[in-house]
């Protein structure tokens, strides 16, 4: 659909890996474990980790806690997934995405040491970063599971230096759910013996379930709400730790959901590191990037469209009913602070509950265009559009992104916001489209 598309044609090591390993994902940790034996378990040579998981919000807390104890001068190694543009993006080496000789050089090795068992393409991903973080030297290495927790392919480490549940809601019920406490025991899985482990907000169901493993495993828990808050006040941040009220630079990600995640990040890194001085834990929130979330885009084809209509241009990869009501909490905040219309363009994943994902927005009555993206697995503009009026908002399919875009500016009255959102692949799509807005 563009000129530019790494994620799919000129990324050499993503065709390597998916043409030897099957995408399906595979919740086990079994494979894993075989070749990091073989490997000399790398895992056991890192820098402490921390690792998260939850159902959203888990790699805007990893860019918090990266940007924090970067602030303080520390190498930070960090695995996230999934990729907006370039594999590259999943493997930052001491703040520094993986060159693509160190990708070759690693991919090769693994290959050689898995002797052709089967593995699947997040299980090698997991394991190459792991011999990536074990070569290089780091204070500290941010882990972001992939899927679940329990039978991720990153739950191989017996002892973290801190866990943390970011907030659990609804998503992939194919394979965690159907219940929510049921999503929350996987999320849970990353809870180790006696090692503390920091938790968000959580509905009741969520909470009961990880509240008895943390039991069972007699690890410290830190609950938001209880043994720790925050909150904005007065467009600060203010995170009350036990000892000490933090008074903090607002985050730099945008939406109000986001003072959670940032206030969730700083007890995290306090856990790990009691001492963090104030200065440290304010430049790291007001300095954190992450991309697709709720990010403004002024650069790029889209974003030139839209300059042209003096309009402003955002991006957001949510596509759950959570991420839903955050993503329309975010767009409220938006046009209370500047009154204009708000019109959204959607793509989204045919598996997701669309319906859910748009009732949030319902109140603010945003135009809607649905349209589809470069997946086998991408909903068709028009069912997306009968989830759109299912919930209440009038919508029309269009072709693709850049329709969608352009019929988002035509009309009469004052420029729009326009959101471009609906999921992380999507989001992708749109950042490929120029070298200007690749994450670095």
């Amino acid at each position: 659909m563009t000129d530019h598309d790494p994620i799919r044609a000129s990324d050499a090591v993503i065709q390597r890996l998916r043409a030897n390993h099957p995408t399906l994902i595979d919740l086990t940790t079994g494979r894993v474990e075989r070749l990091l034996a073989a490997l000399g378990h790398p895992e056991r040579r890192l820098a402490p980790v921390i690792h998260v998981a939850g159902t959203n919000g888990k790699g805007s807390t990893v860019a918090y806690l990266r940007a924090i104890f970067e602030a303080q001068g520390l190498r930070v190694h960090a695995i996230t997934s999934p990729h907006l543009v370039r594999f590259a993006e999943r493997i930052r080496i001491a703040g520094a995405l993986i060159s693509d000789e160190k990708l070759n050089a690693l991919s090769d090795r693994l290959e050689a040491a898995n002797q052709g068992l089967p593995i699947s393409f997040f299980e090698i991903t997991t394991v190459l970063a792991i011999e990536a973080f074990a070569e290089a030297p780091a204070d500290i290495c941010l882990v972001e599971v992939g899927l679940g927790g329990r039978f991720d392919a990153t739950n191989v480490f017996e002892a973290p230096a801190v866990s943390v549940i970011t907030p659990v809601d609804y998503d992939h019920l194919e394979m965690l759910g159907p219940e929510l406490s049921k999503i929350a025991w996987e999320k849970a899985g990353i809870i180790k013996r006696g090692r503390p482990v920091v938790v968000a907000r959580q509905q009741d169901e969520a909470l009961e379930m990880i509240e008895r493993e943390a039991d069972d495993r007699m690890a410290p828990l830190f609950l938001m709400g209880r043994d720790f808050d925050a909150w904005e006040e007065r467009g600060r941040l203010m995170v009350q730790m036990p000892d000490r009220l933090l008074d903090l630079p607002p985050p730099n990600l945008f939406g109000g959901y986001q003072f959670e995640n940032a206030g969730l990040a700083v007890a995290a890194a306090l856990t790990f590191n009691h001492g963090l001085g104030e200065d440290d834990l304010g430049r790291g929130v007001s300095t954190a990037v992450w991309p697709a979330r709720f990010q403004r885009l002024t650069k790029g084809p889209l974003a030139a469209l839209a300059k042209q209509r003096g309009a402003d241009l955002w991006l957001d990869g949510g596509h759950n009913p959570h991420a839903g009501r955050a993503t329309a909490e975010a767009a409220s905040r938006l046009v209370d602070r500047d009154p204009r219309p708000l019109v959204l363009v959607t793509g989204m994943f045919a598996r997701k509950d669309a319906e859910g994902y748009f009732r949030p927005f319902a109140e603010m009555h945003p135009r809607v265009f649905t349209t589809t993206f470069d997946s086998a697995i991408a909903a068709s503009p028009g069912d997306l559009a009968e989830a759109a009026r299912l919930a209440g908002l009038s919508a029309e399919p269009v072709a693709d992104v850049t329709e969608g875009v352009r019929k988002a500016l035509d009309g009469a009255g004052p420029a729009p916001h326009v959101l471009v959102c609906g999921g992380l692949h999507f989001a992708g799509e749109v950042l490929a489209m120029s070298p200007e807005t690749w994450p670095v």
